[in-house]
């Protein structure tokens, strides 16, 4: 008896975990119609497992898992057809209710509004890409950081990883070593916000099923060794007007920086703490958003500095290389514990009440933060992120303009989701917490 192909209709949950439901691959195109069923309370599970107590949803309610055609994703089998794996098929859903209108706490839904409702005040699309960092779990010793010799060394795997992400259509851009421990990094080419969230949650999937296809395990997590450089997602964006002509880039500008670039950069760091509980959510995330770990040190932006929340990349010259298309801010403050739709949504809608309230342009951060007095310091916000997840679930409460883009429920949830990861991790090490959640991610 052959095998069935099974279609796995998904979604990112609060915690950023991927779950759903897998059908009959012959019977997908009814389910692209009518979805298949779900549960409210299925929002309240949370990475560890159980359902979060004191969750809003409870017992009762249902839903469907309406999957997004255009998001079909396809691995192939492996080559060997004894034992081997068959082929990796989903497709990203949105959360809608029975009558197929959105339910307030459907994470795409979210995203979405939020780009809408940029496109209608500022006519403006974000272009956008996730860069993950990511670890494969090996008990042999690393290699040294950046090295040609770390990647050869966990060959095939990074020409399989590379091969299925580009079959997925997720048009992954370069494969390196990274710093940590058997740490590497997968960019992806940029694309229009929400196909760029959908384009974060398959490279994982698919990284993670290649790593399982070779006996290994991959894990996004953001810290898996206390002592060691962590795992981020650098959020990438551009703003397009609807012609297709980039609106950060201004030749007159401090580092070619327009004044709408800087007022929308404004609005992230005016709500830096409380996008961390959005984009920085777990309980080993604070930790490495500390000064001097290359990741977000200082809350402020900065050109070609890796210690800013907010960083302006460089602008290539080479072969004539056109600037305004290059131009773009970098969310450094990022992981792989953020369901990306939610990150990516709440850093447009910031980037947005800058705009509207006209702040002005913050400074720029030209030096290594360690190298700044005190009063400097605090001007650049050097250590200002919270430093637990506590702190920052504090931040998003009392952040009455980021609460109030959450839906009362949806906001329930959340907390729920949260308040249970933060008394699992209360009387536990960092390190116990830290290897418990490289489990996870």
């Amino acid at each position: 008896m052959s095998a069935a192909e099974l279609v796995a209709l998904v979604c990112c949950d609060l915690g950023s975990i991927v779950r759903g439901r897998s059908v009959l691959a012959a019977e997908l195109g009814e389910h692209l119609r009518t979805g298949i069923g779900w549960v409210p309370a299925n929002h309240a599970l949370t990475p560890l497992g159980p359902v979060a107590d004191s969750n809003p949803f409870g017992s009762t309610g249902d839903l469907r898992l309406l999957p997004d055609a255009s998001t079909r994703v396809l691995v192939g089998a492996e080559d060997h057809a004894e034992g081997g794996a068959g082929p990796l098929e989903l497709v990203l859903c949105d959360i809608v209710e029975l009558d197929g209108g959105p339910w307030e706490c459907c994470p795409r839904a979210f995203l979405r509004e939020s780009l809408r409702e940029l496109e209608r005040e500022l006519g403006a699309r974000v272009l956008a890409s996730f860069e993950h960092e990511f670890q494969l779990l090996l008990d042999t010793p690393s290699a040294l950081p950046f090295t040609l010799d770390a990647q050869r060394r966990v060959e095939p795997f990074p020409r399989q990883a590379m091969g299925a992400l580009a079959e997925a259509g997720v048009e992954p851009e370069r494969f390196f070593a990274e710093y940590a421990a058997h740490q590497f990094e997968i960019p992806m080419a940029a694309s229009d916000g929400l196909a760029s969230a959908d384009r974060s949650v398959v490279l994982r999937e698919v990284v993670r099923e290649i790593a399982r296809r070779r006996g290994m395990r991959a894990s996004f997590v953001p810290l898996l060794d206390p002592a060691q450089a962590g795992n981020g997602v650098h959020i990438h964006m551009n703003l397009l007007d609807a012609s297709g002509e980039p609106l950060l880039y201004d030749a007159s500008q401090p580092a070619q920086l327009s004044e709408l670039g800087q007022r929308f950069a404004a609005g992230i760091l005016a709500h830096a703490g409380a996008l961390s509980a959005l984009t920085a959510p777990s309980p080993v995330s604070g930790a490495r958003l500390q000064p001097h770990r290359w990741s977000a040190g200082a809350v402020c932006l900065a050109q070609r500095n890796r210690e800013a929340l907010l960083r302006i990349p460089p602008v290539l010259e080479l072969a004539g290389a056109d600037a305004a298309a290059q131009l773009h801010i970098e969310y450094r403050g990022a992981d792989a514990a953020a369901n990306p739709y939610l990150a990516l949504g709440a850093i447009v809608r910031a980037g947005l009440e800058g705009v509207r309230a006209r702040l002005p342009a913050p400074p720029l951060l030209e030096r290594d933060p360690a190298e700044l007095g005190a009063e400097e310091a605090e001007r650049f916000g050097v250590g200002a992120l919270p430093a637990t997840l506590q702190e920052s679930m504090r931040a998003l409460a009392e952040d009455d303009t980021v609460r109030g883009w959450l839906s009362p429920l949806l906001y329930d949830a959340y907390v729920s989701v949260k308040r249970a990861e933060i008394d699992a991790a209360a009387e536990l090490d960092l390190e116990e917490v830290c290897r418990r959640y490289g489990a996870i991610y």
